[in-house]
């Protein structure tokens, strides 16, 4: 197995009693946390937003959006609807 220096783990592949010396590589400075929550954003536009045409993740963001604008719209009749069956 190829050992990864602990600069270069993430959080989750630390374990507990290297925590404190992975955290003194860490950059908390305020340009250090602003590239920090950059590389985030940038991942999750990535995986979420900028999916491939065609691909399976936009598809199943068409139909989570497509779900919850029909019940956003058919909200008042759903609501007297169950007010209607229990009083």
């Amino acid at each position: 197995m190829i050992s990864v220096p602990l600069s270069e783990k993430k959080l989750l592949d630390v374990k507990l009693s290297q925590l404190p010396a992975w955290a003194g590589t860490r950059d908390f400075t305020p340009n250090g946390i602003l590239s920090a929550i950059r590389r985030g954003h940038d991942r999750y536009f990535n995986k979420y937003i900028n999916v491939k045409k065609g691909g399976i993740g936009g598809i199943a963001m068409l139909l989570t959006g497509y779900v919850v604008l029909s019940y956003i719209w058919e909200y008042d009749h759903i609501k007297h609807d169950r007010w209607r069956k229990y009083h």
